[in-house]
């Protein structure tokens, strides 16, 4: 299914060079100004107005410059395929109470969607990041996404950067058949509750060849993640390529399909990572395969954790009953930051099953010794090198 999903990102490359002769629409002819102060919302809304009631592929462009802009909606459905081109600055509002909602750019319910054009989504999130208070306040306001896709279909998004969003960079919710190609995520490591991609309840998303520094997980897969392939990315700082959060909240979406390969994480706080809540909702997660990954100095290189707790805003001390299938752990070689290289700590409630771990060479050189490993409630199927040894310590 990996292959057949890479593939299909191929195939829609090459389906989208239809809109090479798209009609364009220019936002300085709506009036735009590329001033860095004057706010170009109702000059994109028209230009994009107008391309997307076009019956052949159009085009709407921001050229260069640094363009303000406020919080946008670009609805669909389109009459035919439309390529949002950037080849400038969008700055958002830097005050987060000028926001009426939790997108400051948003695609939805669109088929036939490109983005391109080598332009930067300036969040300008430094002043919202000392308001967030959901460590300790679990009713705090949902800040602002740079960029949100809602129900989009058949998209590619490539050679584009989004920029210090106020809360995650990109959140993808519905979509069906989209690629994310050569694609750049940039924020501090103290920016919080900055996911670099958040997908959820889609099926067929791409991640392919692209960069992602955040101060959140890189990539993070919500439930109903289906059929969803991340390669070649390099992600750090951040929280590592994540599954999960999971089991939070009622009637929960399976998880089934995931790929993560030949990818590099450095100095994250996390590699790569299942994670599911105590105390939860029932649900699943499966098919799930990590290889080919190389680490430098990461915490947690590899862990699989049923009883994530941030804030400690649960019940610590009963099981999640997320269960967890058809896993793999593979070729995960570098160094790790913490002893603990490799964690699998499954359910008590609902043990993993079909764990697979291979080909692991993570080195440690702290003042503790060695890496070592743990696992609870899972009984994985080992081969080839295994450094440190799996399951080496068993936790209760």
């Amino acid at each position: 299914m990996a292959m057949k999903s890479y593939v299909g990102a191929l195939l829609l490359l090459l389906s989208f060079s239809s809109s090479i002769n798209a009609q364009v629409f220019n936002v300085a002819t709506y009036g735009a100004k590329g001033d860095g102060s004057s706010d170009i919302s109702q000059a994109l809304l028209s230009a994009w107005k107008e391309a997307c009631a076009s019956t052949t592929p159009a085009k709407v462009l921001i050229p260069g410059g640094t363009f303000a802009l406020t919080e946008v909606a670009l609805d669909g459905p389109c009459k035919a395929p439309v390529e949002f081109e950037l080849q400038g600055t969008l700055k958002a509002p830097a005050d987060p109470s000028l926001f009426k909602t939790d997108g400051w750019v948003v695609f939805q319910h669109i088929d036939g969607l490109t983005m391109s054009g080598g332009g930067t989504f300036d969040g300008q999130g430094k002043t919202a990041w000392g308001q967030n208070d959901c460590a300790k306040n679990t009713n705090c306001r949902t800040l602002p996404t740079n960029l949100r896709f809602n129900f989009v279909t058949n998209a590619l998004i490539h050679d584009v950067t989004t920029l210090d969003s106020k809360y995650f960079q990109v959140n993808v919710l519905g979509a069906k058949n989209m690629t994310f190609q050569n694609f750049h995520v940039n924020a501090p490591a103290d920016s919080i509750n900055t996911d670099g991609i958040h997908i959820g309840r889609s099926d067929g998303v791409n991640i392919l060849d692209s960069d992602i520094k955040t101060g959140d997980d890189c990539v993070s897969l919500g439930d109903g993640s289906r059929q969803i392939t991340v390669k070649g990315v390099t992600c750090g700082p951040g929280h590592g390529i994540s599954v999960g959060s999971l089991g939070k909240y009622e009637n929960e979406e399976p998880v089934e399909g995931v790929f993560v390969t030949n990818c590099t994480i450095i100095g994250a706080d996390n590699g790569v990572r299942i994670k599911t809540w105590p105390a939860s909702k029932p649900g699943t997660a499966s098919d799930m395969h990590f290889e080919d990954i190389q680490m430098d100095n990461v915490l947690n290189p590899v862990i699989l954790d049923q009883g994530y707790c941030p804030f400690d805003q649960c019940k610590a001390g009963v099981p999640s009953l997320i269960k967890i299938s058809k896993v793999s752990f593979k070729k995960i070689r570098g160094t790790s930051a913490s002893q603990v290289a490799v964690k699998v700590l499954c359910s008590q409630s609902v043990p993993c099953q079909e764990v697979e771990i291979a080909d692991i060479d993570l080195v440690y050189n702290g003042p503790e010794g060695p890496a070592t490993s743990e696992c609870a409630n899972v009984k994985p199927v080992l081969s080839g090198k295994l450094n440190p040894a799996a399951c080496a310590k068993v936790v209760s």
